[in-house]
């Protein structure tokens, strides 16, 4: 059982997919008993060629982001694989983040979800892997999320996912930063291998950082598992 100073581990599943897919996965998640989904509307990057060499009718995509345990973590992406057959055609990929904090009412819903876990699994996951992947996010002023790919796939990225925010706060980042900063902004996430990770972060900032007209924000995290890519 979790204690005060053995919080559960927690994950943050992404599912990029056709909504279709999206759909079927939020079936999934209700039967295995996760409560919390959030969906929103993205759009792919890859060019046409891309897309007409993958078999994928357009760009147009959702994106399902979960908090779910981390000994549930990789069943279900197991799940997901297998049921929505990501990796094909017209079909998309699943990973998984770590989350460092959580709310205190969602602390105990996953402290529930994971004692039934380990229950039935009989053990507890380890925290510590090798991460190969990376997530890279650039969020950038509206209309320049192509201009994060440009900068980003001459040194390795393949395509990305853009969706559309916006931000608050904009006169505290104007104090900060010393500019006028858009509301309305794009944020584009890139699935890349770890050893790729700097130097397309690096290539991004330049083109796309803070002093140029995209006033980009340039920030990666590691992903744990991965489905799909």
């Amino acid at each position: 059982m979790a204690t005060n100073n053995q919080k559960p581990a927690l994950r943050i599943l992404f599912l990029i997919a056709t909504q279709k897919l999206v759909h079927k996965a939020v079936d999934l998640m209700k039967e295995e008993g996760v409560p919390v989904q959030y969906i929103m509307f993205a759009q792919g990057t890859a060019s046409s060629e891309i897309m007409d060499m993958l078999g994928l009718g357009g760009v147009e995509k959702d994106l399902m982001l979960s908090l779910v345990p981390k000994a549930l973590a990789g069943r279900l992406l197991k799940r997901m694989q297998k049921i929505l057959h990501l990796g094909m055609p017209n079909t998309g990929i699943a990973f998984t983040v770590a989350l460092a904090g959580c709310s205190g009412h969602a602390v105990r819903l996953m402290e529930t979800m994971q004692q039934g876990e380990e229950r039935e699994t009989g053990r507890n996951e380890r925290e510590d892997m090798e991460n190969q992947y990376s997530a890279v996010v650039a969020i950038v002023n509206q209309g320049f999320s192509e201009e994060v790919m440009n900068a980003a796939r001459p040194v390795g990225a393949s395509g990305g996912t853009v969706f559309h925010s916006r931000r608050i706060g904009s006169g505290e980042a104007t104090k900060f930063w010393g500019i006028s900063i858009q509301e309305e902004r794009e944020t584009v996430l890139i699935l890349v291998e770890k050893e790729k990770k700097k130097e397309i972060m690096k290539a991004v900032n330049e083109a796309c950082g803070m002093q140029s007209e995209a006033q980009g924000i340039v920030l990666s995290f590691p992903v744990e598992e991965l489905m799909g890519f």
